[in-house]
């Protein structure tokens, strides 16, 4: 995922992509962006959150960090309605923002990237301010601003199992939508399962599979799939129910 911030970036983040042409209808770029990303949703929902996000692994990584188990915050009060964060910064500074403040020649202004995104910073800001005598001698409160958004984000993926994630990142939030209806899915086989409640508690993203195995927060890590004894989830692109369908239609004929 090459920073949209990043001058140097060969192929930009999407959700950065979609702010700069989203405001002109002159752009039909934008259009594009929109339709690869309801593609993969479509096929795999948030298993690029999962498997292909590489602020994801370093979240992954930060949070392996031994601590005190009492420091390791698994859940807090307010948790589950401060997810839902995530929809309103993508409305707010990827859709409406850039949709209706755009410069001379129709391109939107790339808030998210700008004001939030510590994935900029990290892969693009801060390289580029080290290695340019120039760019250093330009930074100002916004540079300053990132950075502290940055340093609290891995602080606070210390405590927390993928905070951004959860809270801030507009691209899963696209892709979560698309999780109950992706081809790719967890199907949980009621027959085999014995309600152990093991893949509950290994969810660090805090799923139930038995209650809900394609859930918004789902990012399709495997986890609970690894750890039934029962072996009762796995992957499917076609439901047991639609199956079942199937047979039932072929042997009346």
């Amino acid at each position: 995922m090459n920073c949209y911030s990043c001058p140097g970036a060969v192929a930009a983040c999407p959700i950065g992509a979609l702010q700069a042409t989203i405001g002109s209808y002159e752009y039909k770029f934008a259009f594009y962006v929109a339709g690869f990303m309801i593609l993969v949703g479509t096929f795999m929902g948030r298993f690029v959150c999962g498997w292909l996000c590489p602020f994801g692994l370093i979240q992954d990584l930060l949070n392996k960090i031994p601590l005190p188990s009492k420091l390791k915050i698994r859940t807090f009060k307010g948790d589950r309605q401060l997810r839902w964060l995530k929809y309103g910064i993508l409305l707010v500074f990827v859709i409406l923002l850039p949709l209706y403040i755009t410069d001379m020649i129709g391109q939107g202004y790339p808030w998210f990237c700008k004001l939030i995104c510590p994935v900029g910073t990290l892969e693009g800001g801060i390289p580029l301010v080290l290695l340019n005598d120039t760019m250093r001698a330009t930074v100002g409160w916004l540079y300053a601003w990132k950075n502290v958004i940055l340093i609290v984000t891995i602080l606070v993926s210390i405590l927390i199992y993928r905070p951004f994630c959860k809270y801030i990142c507009p691209l899963g939030a696209i892709y979560s939508l698309f999780n109950p209806v992706s081809i790719l899915r967890y199907r949980v086989d009621s027959e085999k399962c014995v309600n152990c409640g093991a893949c509950a508690k290994a969810c660090k993203m805090g799923c139930d599979p038995v209650k809900n195995a394609n859930s918004l927060e789902c990012i399709r890590c495997g986890k609970c799939k690894n750890i039934c004894p029962t072996h009762a989830i796995e992957y499917c692109a076609v439901s047991k129910s639609m199956k079942k369908k199937d047979n039932s239609r072929v042997s009346q004929e």
